[in-house]
């Protein structure tokens, strides 16, 4: 499978031939379905990163220390004074 950067071009190239109008119908219909695909791989690729974003953002730094549940713990602490 091509890498997220590749098919984030095609994407853009396919909507920017659907845009400019002057394709058939069928053209059309058929572009329109390859860029509903890669939509939705470039989507789902993007939950996967986010989810270990997450995970990483999480992860306790000592065994037995509880996830930090914001991204900045101390700016929340500072401002709840």
């Amino acid at each position: 499978m091509e890498n997220f950067e590749n098919r984030l071009k095609r994407l853009e190239q396919i909507s920017e031939k659907i845009r400019q109008g002057d394709l058939e119908l069928e053209s059309s219909v058929k572009l329109f379905e390859e860029g509903i695909k890669l939509a939705k791989s470039l989507e789902k690729e993007l939950s996967k990163i986010e989810r270990k974003i997450e995970i990483l953002i999480n992860e306790p730094e000592k065994s037995g220390e509880a996830p930090a549940l914001e991204l900045f713990p101390e700016m929340e602490q500072k401002n709840g004074e």
